[in-house]
């Protein structure tokens, strides 16, 4: 039963119309697959607390690229950068400047967002230890004054969080439907793992999916695994009707 609804609100709000109100919009946005991966890393680290506000400050970022994210990461010159303004709760501009310089230096190796990625899950073909890869060379590059909103932006796996924001980030690159956009494939989608917040962790607590008090990993792990009861192929699509579920029930 809890199926069924479930799956009709997959077929209601997995659609073309989810993707204005949600920051998987920047993704959309830009044709070519570096812009994609840059504007939806980017996206994804800004991608809390207020949405309007937080969607107010992308495009604002994303302005200031020009609407060229790649070619701005490519030819960044942290120097005599334009990053201005770009201060958003725990993040000043200098962590954004930090970013972006390091994301010059990846690309300027002749690597991207998607070689870092699948280089660092093919260490142990896990999504946990791909993130903490991922992160750490972040850590490692970092060489000039930041401050702790540099490490709420890209933060570190090792303390056990949910890691909301790079499980949602990995479900737009690896699904493919009307709102993901499946430019990766290095991992299944059957590996995914449930962009845990703590609207989705109430909705799933009351649908008695989530037994866990906490919304760190172990909760990640205990939610996704029941969802792959309903679709052991596809269990992430779920976040769509956890999300239909809250707006209908008023969760």
């Amino acid at each position: 039963m809890l199926k069924t609804q479930l799956d009709r609100y997959i077929e209601q709000y997995e659609t073309k119309d989810f993707i204005k109100d949600d920051p998987v919009q920047f993704v959309h946005k830009f044709t070519s697959k570096e812009d994609k991966e840059i504007a939806g890393f980017i996206a994804s680290m800004f991608a809390y607390g207020k949405r309007e506000v937080f969607i107010d400050k992308l495009n604002y970022i994303f302005n200031l690229m020009e609407n060229r994210p790649c070619d701005y990461v490519k030819s960044f010159d942290y120097k005599s950068n334009n990053i201005k303004n770009c201060d958003y709760r725990f993040s000043k501009d200098c962590d954004l400047v930090q970013i972006i310089k390091i994301l010059n230096t990846l690309y300027g190796e002749k690597e991207t967002l998607e070689t870092l990625f699948e280089y660092s899950y093919k260490q142990k073909n896990d999504i946990w230890t791909m993130f903490q890869g991922v992160v750490d060379y972040f850590y490692a590059r970092q060489d000039m004054e930041i401050t702790k909103g540099f490490f709420h932006l890209l933060p570190n796996p090792a303390k056990k969080s949910a890691l909301k924001r790079l499980n949602m980030l990995m479900r737009w690159f690896i699904r493919k439907s009307e709102v993901d956009i499946g430019i990766w494939n290095f991992v299944d989608k059957s590996e995914l793992l449930i962009p845990l917040d703590t609207h989705v962790a109430k909705i799933s607590r009351k649908l008695g999916l989530l037994k866990r008090n906490d919304n760190a990993r172990e909760s990640v792990i205990e939610l996704t695994d029941n969802l792959k009861i309903f679709d052991p192929n596809d269990p992430i699509k779920y976040d769509f009707a956890l999300f239909g579920y809250g707006v209908n029930n008023k969760v």
